[in-house]
C-alpha cells in the first residue's frame, strides 16, 4: 500500500499540486467519494472545482490510483478523519 500511495503522491506533485496541500486535496476527494460513490471523473472534477480545486484538473489515472488508495483504506472510514490524519497519512 505504501507504493500506491507513493506513487499517488508523485503523480499529485507532478501534476502541480503543492506538497503541503495533498492531504487537503485527498480529503476532499475521499468526501466526495464518500458522499457519491457512483461519480465518474468528469463528476468529480466538477465536484472538486465547487469546492474551490480549480487550479488542478484530475486525471484519468491520478484519478483511479487515489480511487484505489481510497477504496483500500475504507472511504467510509477516511471522511471524518481528522486533518492530522492525512497528512501523516498521505505525506511521508
Amino acid at each position: 500500500m505504501h507504493d500506491l500511495k507513493q506513487a499517488l503522491h508523485d503523480r499529485l506533485i507532478n501534476s502541480g499540486i503543492e506538497e503541503n496541500i495533498i492531504p487537503g486535496y485527498i480529503r476532499c476527494l475521499a468526501n466526495s467519494m464518500f458522499l457519491k460513490p457512483n461519480m465518474g471523473l468528469y463528476q468529480i472534477r466538477m465536484w472538486l472545482k465547487n469546492m474551490g480545486w480549480d487550479d488542478f484538473e484530475l486525471d484519468y489515472h491520478t484519478f483511479q490510483l487515489a480511487k484505489t488508495c481510497l477504496e483500500f483504506e475504507g472511504i467510509d472510514s477516511l471522511v471524518y478523519k481528522p486533518k492530522n490524519w492525512f497528512i501523516n497519512t498521505f505525506v511521508d
